[in-house]
């Protein structure tokens, strides 16, 4: 798989209660929130909970919802676990995530962050920056490193 960017940011899921009233426009019907989501961020962290428990035409509308360059990583659910056909749809196994994954509310040291992000650039590997907790604040700093770093 060929990656377009290198630092993709994003949260565990798209809709955490607080992003309601701060983040998405208050007249924003709750169908539209994946693609405003997508005009903001590249990537979303899904729990195994969330992406199993939707259904093939979910995940259809998912992805119709936004754009080419935008990436599911799903949670490893074992391997059992039926992944939604799509390039766009990544699992996270531990290792992948280890080398792939940045906890921004567990390390939110932006310095760090600059640092991963050039040891990152050597390997050509894409990193995926994910707030647990939705921290818009963070998320935008880290959207602004992205761009001072030329990424």
């Amino acid at each position: 798989m060929k990656f377009s960017t290198l630092i993709y940011i994003g949260a565990v899921n798209w809709g955490p209660p607080a992003w309601r009233h701060m983040f998405y426009p208050d007249d924003l019907p709750e169908d539209w929130l994946l693609s405003y989501y997508n005009t903001q961020f590249q990537a979303v962290y899904l729990p195994a909970s969330v992406w199993q428990s939707a259904s093939a035409t979910t995940w259809a509308q998912w992805l119709s919802d936004t754009q080419d360059g935008f990436y599911f990583v799903l949670e490893s659910a074992g391997p059992a676990a039926v992944l939604p056909a799509s390039e766009r749809v990544l699992l996270a196994t531990p290792d992948w995530e280890a080398s792939h994954v940045w906890w921004l509310d567990e390390m939110p040291d932006v310095r760090a962050l600059a640092q991963r992000i050039t040891r990152q650039a050597e390997t050509g590997d894409p990193l995926f920056v994910f707030s647990r907790s939705g921290d818009i604040n963070l998320m935008q700093q880290v959207s602004t490193l992205r761009q001072v770093m030329g990424y």
